[in-house]
């Protein structure tokens, strides 16, 4: 084995530590790395070769203009879909997050991962209601919403071919909207208990036709009514709210329910809640805080649409590496003369590798910025809807292009900066100098 290779090897292996390291690096990180650089630049010898070798690089990019662009909308295009894909998983992640609380709770039959897995009986209810840690309105009566979820075929909005989507209905009790104070009606009023009538919310309006108020729909073989349209800015808004009663009548689903969720006194009474259900040797339910429900009902689809970003994302930034390193191994052979003219002087390689890796970094840092402020411009608070894990119907929710998204962007950008100008600034300080003086 040739001391060359061992050489390549381990410089591919340290370029692959030093990118995870870089991965997984937070901002305040990056801070310190880009004042520990600043001083190394200002304050030392090598610094100031590196400085000089770096402006004058910057100087001809003019000159270079088409291929560095080649650079900078590479690496845009690589950061704007990354970030977009990533906005997905974030969007569906905070729906989700923003659909719970830790003051209230939700109650399921022991070992049911989601609600359209679980049944209580009646008398469970009851038992549930007389658990001590439930909150109580000015009546005196228990703020718990016994609730059934069915799901619903509905046309499409916009859909050419009559296509249906899959939609969920929630029957509700009247303590619903006391449990999720978020839930506010815009349009027309709420159901009145007893009759087949429904309150939409504004994500299935978009993603559904026909449902306006005053509309009629059929449900479970029944006219129904739509009288109002609500709003709460999480995951509700993607489903149709009915009286309990008269959906479980509707669907036949008789006097039992789904889930039950409670409002508790306080998010601090949530353990002895929990450890009293579960001690009650007439209940076989479990029960987690809403908050920690709707979590880790996000976790695989979250999970799935950050892999499908990062695979895209990876795939085009391959791409985006080689582009970099023929544009840096073109410039660097173009300035040839000059930088063994510099190593000539006195210039060590140390400086010319930091300056040719500079120049690249920023082309990468201006492509990088592009790309996320596209991407923010473009898809932050854009719609999209799909099916939730463990549900009956559709999610609508706005796709979210966080200061953290453009961050993980900005990385992203960096290190494609890095590969691509590594190999052509080790080159750059290692050719030698009488033949480098020898080149046109």
């Amino acid at each position: 084995m040739s001391v060359k290779f061992l050489k390549n090897s381990g410089l591919v292996l340290l370029t692959i530590l030093v990118l995870v390291a870089w991965v997984m690096l937070p901002w305040s990180g990056a801070l310190v790395l880009v004042v520990l650089m600043g001083l190394w630049l200002f304050l030392t010898r090598s610094g100031a070769q590196a400085r000089s070798v770096t402006s004058v690089g910057i100087s001809t990019l003019g000159q270079r203009l088409g291929s560095s662009a080649v650079i900078v909308v590479g690496i845009a295009g690589v950061v704007g879909v990354l970030v977009a894909l990533l906005a997905m998983a974030e969007g569906y992640a905070q729906t989700l997050r923003n659909s719970g609380s830790a003051d209230t709770a939700i109650v399921m039959r022991g070992a049911s991962a989601a609600e359209v897995t679980s049944s209580l009986s009646r008398e469970d209810v009851v038992q549930i209601e007389q658990t001590p840690g439930i909150a109580r309105n000015v009546k005196g009566e228990p703020v718990v919403s016994a609730e059934t979820v069915v799901a619903a075929n509905l046309p499409i909005k916009g859909s050419k071919t009559n296509e249906e989507g899959s939609a969920q209905v929630r029957g509700v009790s009247d303590a619903a909207f006391a449990v999720r104070p978020n839930v506010k009606i815009i349009e027309g009023r709420s159901f009145q208990p007893g009759l087949r009538e429904l309150v939409i919310g504004k994500g299935a309006v978009r993603q559904f036709a026909g449902l306006t108020v005053g509309a009629t729909l059929k449900l479970g073989n029944q006219p129904w009514t739509v009288v109002g349209v609500f709003a709460s800015g999480d995951a509700m808004e993607s489903e149709l709210w009915a009286d309990a009663n008269v959906v479980n009548d509707s669907y036949g689903r008789g006097g039992g329910r789904n889930s039950a969720t409670v409002k508790l006194t306080s998010a601090a009474e949530f353990g002895s809640f929990k450890s009293k259900l579960e001690a009650n040797p007439q209940l076989k339910v479990t029960a987690s805080t809403t908050l920690e429900f709707f979590a880790k009902q996000s976790e695989n689809m979250t999970q799935v649409l950050r892999i499908i970003g990062i695979t895209v994302g990876a795939i085009m930034a391959v791409g985006a590496v080689f582009g970099a390193l023929n544009t840096m191994f073109a410039a660097v052979a173009s300035r040839s003369r000059e930088i063994a003219t510099l190593r000539a002087i006195g210039f060590r390689g140390m400086p010319v590798i930091v300056a040719v890796m500079l120049e690249t970094t920023l082309l990468a840092l201006l492509g990088g910025l592009i790309g996320g402020i596209a991407a923010w411009l473009l898809f932050n608070g854009f719609e999209a809807s799909t099916m939730a894990a463990n549900s009956v119907g559709k999610l609508s929710f706005n796709l979210a292009v966080s200061p953290g998204l453009l961050w993980e962007g900005i990385k992203w950008a960096l290190a494609i900066g890095f590969v691509g100008g590594l190999f052509p600034a080790l080159r750059a300080a290692t050719l030698p100098v009488t033949s480098a003086l020898r080149e046109l």
